[in-house]
């Protein structure tokens, strides 16, 4: 009898035991966190587009302000549900309606950055085929595009940003944005973007915006990029 009661309590403790073994792990042991946000590598040489952007803006610009923006938001999303998301997605959750949390302002600029490094080209291009045809339906000729587009620019007052956008209807247009926003919370489709913060320029032409803008107009987009883009 003794010996019986012993293997029945053996069984039901193995059965436990199974259970316990079979539940499914929580959520929080079953997902495991995304890795931080890394700064990306330039899509050139860091001297490659010299003399019209020095490698001493680079060094500064994507090697400093573009890491820090990094920096900043890795910690403060950090052991957040915002670190499991993506960098898009970040961004339009902080910009809250128009009422952005802390977050935004690096998520923005990070996003930013990204697109306005592969926006540029160390050789000379110009726009073909859709896209050009696109440009020309929307905007007249490209010399009104550049025209358009150099005039954002100029006219962002402080820090931001000129972007050519693709709308909802398909249509091409000229946008400008303050300090960390983009098209993306509008809804919109980025094309094409220029850094008009004084940090992207001012080593190089210290005050002279307008001739930046010429020179990143004319020399330095990476038109096969925006054709990328457009057709996505």
């Amino acid at each position: 009898m003794t010996s019986v009661l012993i293997q029945k309590q053996a069984f039901l403790g193995a059965n436990v035991a199974q259970k316990q073994r079979s539940r499914p792990l929580g959520r929080a042991r079953i997902v495991a966190a995304r890795a931080e946000l890394e700064l990306k590598p330039l899509p050139f040489a860091q001297d490659a587009l010299e003399p019209k952007i020095s490698k001493e803006t680079l060094e500064v610009h994507w090697g400093k302000h573009h890491r820090t923006y990094v920096n900043n938001l890795n910690g403060q999303i950090k052991d957040k549900p915002l670190a499991n998301k993506a960098l898009e997605e970040i961004i339009v959750e902080t910009y809250n309606n128009g009422s952005p949390t802390p977050e935004f302002n690096n998520a923005g600029q990070i996003f930013n950055h990204d697109f306005y490094w592969e926006s540029i080209s160390p050789e000379k291009q110009q726009p073909e085929g859709e896209l050009k045809e696109a440009i020309d339906r929307d905007f007249g000729s490209l010399d009104e595009f550049k025209k358009q587009f150099k005039a954002a620019g100029a006219t962002q007052f402080g820090s931001g940003w000129a972007w050519l956008t693709k709308g909802k209807d398909g249509k091409l247009k000229v946008t400008k944005t303050p300090n960390a926003e983009s098209p993306l919370v509008y809804g919109e489709t980025p094309l094409l973007t220029m850094d008009v913060w004084e940090h992207a320029y001012y080593i190089d032409y210290r005050q002279a915006r307008p001739e930046y803008m010429n020179i990143f107009v004319e020399e330095l987009i990476n038109w096969k990029k925006v054709a990328e883009r457009f057709a996505a």
